[in-house]
């Protein structure tokens, strides 16, 4: 076995052992943990004799026994136990399980709770029982996990391609899925690239942090890539991650990936978005791959706990509907960074398209857009291309946000179209059917070409070289104030037998006494049977009757005696209420979209008036947050803005090709009845 692909296979190919026993979903309760197990076996094994030497020398002596040991171990991590890996299957077969178990004690505190997080004395159970338990550890003793031997970095790939595989058997929604390498490449240099200037700061300190970091990849590409721009700087990384096995798989690889283990110490269990493990941390970078389509029921009550605390919480702008949780995350990330005089922070976060656009002025999701563009923290936005992720083939976007925006993107939005930037696979995997290609193999180097269009933001259209992939716009032009555009009510009146039955059906009407209605029913059949277009009119002309006959009734219930008496007739004068404003036809009531930028009552006699001449807005419909007519929205539709115009056929050519089409069916049935 000589690189990743071939010990994934190798490591997969336990499921032909365990598949009799074990349901395919349950295939990664085996394989993950064995491959935690077997690879921090790898790397303990050179000094567990000095470990033990030092155990047993000193844990009768020493009160904090622990730094010694992680010291002979080389590692934050160490084993106390006799065994290894190879001498559990030497050594009394019979007794494997117990033995097993003997040797997950013997692990350092932090590295059993890696080990527990995949309820693995459950597992070794259930090998027991089913007669598998040596098999599957004598697989895993012949392939070498050994750093030496596979490189952080491909080892991080071995655990996402497992993860891959585990979420196919599992038939897991769109939402769960890793993030593909080049992809956490591009979320990086995004990332990073406004501010390479400070990053080559001598001694630099940088902290990076995932909200739900999944295995850690985007945290160790972020912090390789500090690294590369500058040797000396002090990079710290947090994350959170409620996914158990996941969050293991992300402890055991950063403690192996620093001597202190101090970036493993800052990853979390738990839910993100209910139990806040990092309050009060600041950060200069944040990348996150949010799980979308999915719901955050589970969360509900602290999340809406956390809306109520105002701008103290994560929330303030707003919850999305409880369907889809993005928007959540992307509020909790921003309050999350660096305040603007501390340097500011920046976020790289990808997300489907429900983000830009659903939800109607006024809604959760809308709230959330305008709070996020008119405090001007949107730098860009870009549409990758479709099937690059392994478990869907949906649209998604990489959002970049900053507190801190350079002069020139003040006030502006970069919407770039990388759609078209990619290469097919050679093989699908699962979903994924192309790549964004990053100047391998020969390639072009795809990635790069999406951060250059980014960093050019201005400068190719002022050298009139114009890229029609980028459009910048004023974070005004996504917003619109959406007014009610109302009709006057037109009615006829009658006093008429049919009509006045339909008294007896009002709801108001019928809370007033029996004897009340039986007069009220009365005095209608003693009315003159005839019509009236005039709705105002009938109605003092109602009261008057009512009055002369003593009946007091409220407004309610003589509201109820006119709808009785009415029907809808376009010839009849506008209705108007008591304060002789005109009274809506809802059936009527439609709604217009006015630009941010345009006035309301001008953009409504131009586009509205000339078409509905006696349509009016309804100036009680205001916004609540600043009163105005209408209620504010923003939307973000990439397809509005990138879109191109195809034009049809000329008739002529549609026209000779039926034609041609009619000539080749009249030969067709002339040699079928020859």
């Amino acid at each position: 076995m000589q690189n990743h692909s071939e010990i994934t296979s190798f490591i997969w190919g336990t499921a032909d052992l365990i598949r009799d026993s074990f349901k395919r979903g349950k295939y990664q309760d085996v394989i993950l943990p064995f491959t935690v197990l077997r690879r921090i076996d790898s790397v303990l094994e050179p000094t567990k004799e000095e470990v033990l030497e030092a155990y047993h020398k000193y844990k009768d002596r020493l009160d904090k026994l622990e730094p010694q040991l992680r010291k002979r171990a080389g590692y934050s991590f160490y084993n106390t136990s006799n065994y290894t890996f190879e001498r559990l299957l030497e050594e009394d077969p019979g007794q494997l399980s117990s033995n097993l178990r003997t040797y997950i004690s013997g692990f350092s505190a932090n590295m059993r709770d890696v080990i527990e997080k995949f309820d693995f004395r459950n597992t070794i159970d259930k090998l027991e029982q089913a007669g598998l338990l040596y098999q599957v550890m004598e697989r895993f003793k012949n392939v070498d996990l050994h750093p030496d031997t596979i490189s952080n970095e491909e080892m991080g790939l071995i655990f996402e391609e497992l993860i891959r595989k585990f979420n196919e058997a599992l038939d897991e929604n769109p939402g769960e899925h890793f993030t593909p390498r080049e992809v956490v490449r591009l979320m990086t240099e995004l990332v990073l690239t406004g501010d390479r200037a400070r990053l080559g700061q001598a001694g630099k300190v940088s902290t990076v942090y995932d909200p739900c970091c999944g295995t850690g990849g985007m945290l160790t590409a972020a912090r390789d890539r500090i690294d590369e721009l500058n040797q000396d700087a002090k990079i710290y990384l947090y994350g959170q991650e409620v996914n158990p096995e996941t969050y293991a798989v992300c402890k055991s690889d950063l403690y192996l990936k620093t001597e202190e283990g101090r970036d493993a110490d800052r990853i979390a269990f738990g839910s993100t978005l209910s139990d806040d493990a990092h309050r009060g941390e600041k950060f200069d970078y944040q990348l996150a791959n949010p799980p979308y389509g999915k719901d955050w029921k589970r969360d509900k009550q602290e999340v809406k706990r956390e809306a109520e605390r105002g701008p103290a919480g994560r929330f303030d702008a707003g919850t999305p509907r409880i369907s889809d949780g993005q928007l959540l995350f992307l509020q909790h990330m921003i309050s999350h960074m660096k305040p603007r005089h501390k340097g500011g922070g920046r976020v790289s976060i990808i997300m489907n398209g429900s983000p830009l656009f659903t939800g109607d002025a006024g809604s959760g999701e809308s709230e959330i857009r305008r709070w996020l563009l008119e405090n001007d923290w949107v730098e860009a936005i870009i549409q990758l291309p479709e099937q690059i992720f392994y478990n869907t083939g949906i649209s998604t976007y990489v959002w970049v946000v900053s507190n801190d925006k350079a002069e020139v993107r003040q006030g502006k939005v970069q919407l770039i179209d990388a759609s078209d930037l990619w290469e097919p696979m050679r093989k699908s995997l699962g979903e994924k059917r192309r790549y964004i290609a990053e100047g391998e193999e020969g390639d072009p180097d795809q990635v790069d070409e999406i951060v250059r269009l980014y960093e050019d933001f201005y400068q190719a259209r002022q050298n009139g070289e114009a890229d029609d992939r980028v459009q910048i716009f004023d974070v005004e032009d996504f917003g619109y104030r959406k007014i009610r555009v109302e009709r006057p009510l037109r009615v006829n009146l009658r006093p008429s037998a049919d009509r006045i039955e339909n008294v007896w059906d009002k709801r108001y009407f019928g809370r007033l006494d029996e004897d009340v209605q039986e007069r009220v029913v009365a005095m209608l059949h003693d009315m003159e049977d005839r019509m009236y277009d005039d709705y105002a009119a009938f109605r003092s002309h109602l009261k008057e009757e009512l009055d002369a006959r003593g009946i007091s009734i409220r407004k309610k219930k003589r509201t109820d005696i006119l709808e009785a008496l009415s029907e809808k007739d376009s010839d009849a004068k506008p209705a108007r209420d008591t304060k002789n404003r005109l009274i809506s036809d809802t059936d009527l009531r439609d709604y217009e979209r006015v630009p941010l930028k345009e006035d309301v009552f001008e953009y409504f006699e131009r586009e509205v008036k000339p078409h509905v001449e006696d349509a009016f807005i309804d100036e009680d419909y205001t916004d609540e947050q600043d009163g105005q007519v209408g209620r504010v929205g923003y939307e973000i539709n990439f397809n509005r803005y990138f879109y191109e115009y195809d034009p049809p056929r000329p008739l002529d050519e549609i026209e000779s090709d039926l034609q041609e089409v009619q000539r080749d069916i009249v030969e067709m049935m002339e040699e079928v009845t020859a």
